[in-house]
């Protein structure tokens, strides 16, 4: 009896010791900031040759495989055997809307998930650190086109967007991936994320997935599927 109450304290400071250990061993978390280390960034010659698509061509492409002008968003609520409902995710950001809503044909909606995954691979492939593309416009009502013309003459009256085959990209603002650990992340130039997502939309476009019409004034990428 006496010579296993000795034994205990020495037991107790053994298990406690193999403790400290452990936690001696367990990895820190790394707190510094993550860098970017970028290489092989190239872009494009030329953006307004290489994404030169202009309306016609995109617009009989989305007459052919797209829904009909629908009058109201209400009308677009009911379409949903032929409409995907768009939202944030892991592969990109959907911006406020003010003149379209958030509904794309299903091969629309699976080329926007493949740019948003594309974009994301480059940038890991070429170094930088995560950030997620944002959508700015998407499927326009016949009201939505209407407000649309009253704050912008220069908008189209037959719009591609209309058809649910079209959407935009903003190539001037890009949501930061914050890491999932809290480790700070250096911050990527946004023309250097604009070379990297128009090597993306070129191999797209290259595939004959898309057309795109690169857009100065709007600041964005404007895309329409080829594929239904």
């Amino acid at each position: 009896m006496y010579n296993q109450k000795r034994l205990f304290p020495l037991l107790l400071a053994v298990c406690l010791c193999g403790v400290f250990a452990f936690a001696g061993c367990k990895k820190k978390e790394d707190l510094t900031m993550k860098m970017n280390e970028p290489h092989n960034i190239r872009g494009v010659a030329n953006f307004g040759r290489t994404f030169g698509d202009r309306n016609d061509r995109q617009l009989a492409v989305a007459q052919a495989i797209g829904i009909p002008p629908i009058a109201s968003r209400e009308a677009a609520e009911k379409l949903t055997d032929r409409l995907v409902l768009i939202d944030d995710n892991e592969h990109y950001s959907v911006d406020s809307l003010t003149h379209s809503i958030p509904y794309l044909i299903p091969g629309a909606a699976a080329l926007l998930d493949t740019i948003g995954q594309n974009f994301l691979d480059s940038l890991a492939c070429k170094g930088l650190n995560p950030n997620k593309i944002i959508v700015t416009s998407v499927l326009r009502t016949q009201g939505d086109v209407k407000r649309l013309r009253r704050r912008n003459t220069n908008a189209s009256a037959n719009s591609t967007h209309a058809y649910g085959t079209t959407f935009d990209i903003s190539w001037k603002r890009f949501e930061k991936v914050e890491d999932p650990d809290g480790r700070p992340l250096q911050d990527v130039r946004a023309d250097t994320l604009k070379l990297v997502l128009a090597e993306v939309l070129r191999d797209l476009k290259k595939a004959d997935r898309c057309y795109v019409k690169y857009e100065i004034r709007q600041a964005c990428f404007h895309i329409t599927t080829r594929v239904q």
